[in-house]
């Protein structure tokens, strides 16, 4: 593979439509869309992530690149030093090789996969890190790490490509995605997306001998303090429409940012009662895999990208 056939999905961004905000913004030039991004290589940060479900981080941790800013722009986002549409210091494109060499040291260190947080908008950039990686010999795990608003041409596109899809489905209330999140139209958008990652992974993960994921999908859902009939709707489409068999990590870590500090239902944990509540319908819905989380969560995922380990682990 040859340097030009590695940066050709950089092309699309010429007249990007990636994602559905469907902008045809020329991101080559000074016509950029709704994510403010350019064609270059926009990361915060590269590191091993220890943080994720067991499958994801096993004993090594998964190799996480973290994209900036955001295809959504949601008012209570713990990563929203890098996920606001505001100015950057971008990674050119001749920067790639180093970004590349930063992950393989990462990946020699003994992770066996190579996550994409955030990848919506960027996923150009994401198939030409990946085509850099497959030159140089590598074949991780691939993870799509989304908010899952898709394009489901998108996610067609990405079949052969990667291993592992992790999305998030936050909303299936049209009006609470466009208040908290300036998502139209995110319900409809989120799960023809999932289906489709349904359709390639189906409801089973494939691990590998040390209990790493191989293949397959998992559905993540953050609980939000205030909107727990919106949480059940969420696991409702998942076994109603796709598979109670399918793997789901269901997350009460939620804390409020400064952002939400006079919000009247975002400025507070999410009570012991609301999980709970949630708890119930998932068991009642006939989930049986997956991962939960401790009531403590929402003082241990907070990141500072201040810090090369945005994460304290």
């Amino acid at each position: 593979m040859n340097w030009d056939e590695i940066v050709k999905p950089l092309e699309e961004l010429k007249d990007c439509s990636i994602c559905p905000r469907d902008c045809h913004a020329d991101r080559a030039g000074d016509r950029l869309g709704y994510c403010q991004s350019g064609i270059g290589f926009s990361i915060s940060s590269i590191f091993a992530h220890m943080g994720e479900e067991p499958v994801l981080s096993g004993e090594h941790g998964i190799c996480n690149v973290f994209f900036t800013h955001c295809n959504l722009q949601c008012i209570y986002c713990q990563n929203y030093q890098i996920s606001r549409n505001r100015d950057f210091v971008r990674e050119s494109l001749f920067n790639l090789v180093d970004i590349i060499c930063e992950i393989e040291a990462i990946l020699d260190s003994g992770a066996r996969a190579v996550g994409f947080v955030s990848p919506s908008h960027f996923i150009p950039q994401m198939k030409t890190i990946i085509n850099a990686l497959t030159q140089r010999g590598r074949r991780p795990v691939y993870v799509f790490n989304t908010n899952a608003y898709d394009r489901v041409e998108t996610i067609k596109s990405l079949e052969k490509t990667i291993n592992v899809y992790l999305p998030d489905l936050k909303y299936m209330d049209a009006a609470l995605a466009r208040r908290y999140s300036d998502a139209p139209r995110y319900p409809e958008i989120a799960t023809a997306a999932i289906k489709e990652m349904f359709r390639q992974k189906g409801a089973d993960i494939k691990l590998a001998a040390d209990g790493t994921i191989d293949e397959g999908l998992i559905i993540r859902h953050l609980v939000l303090p205030g909107e727990i009939e919106n949480s059940k709707a969420v696991l409702r489409f998942i076994a109603e429409e796709l598979s109670p068999d399918i793997h789901i990590s269901l997350m009460s870590q939620y804390h409020p940012t400064p952002h939400v500090a006079d919000h009247p239902k975002l400025n507070q944990v999410l009570t012991v009662g609301e999980y709970e509540e949630v708890l119930d319908e998932f068991d009642r819905l006939g989930f049986h895999r997956g991962w939960v989380q401790q009531m403590d969560s929402p003082f241990h995922y907070q990141p500072d990208f201040d810090n090369k380990r945005p994460f304290s682990e």
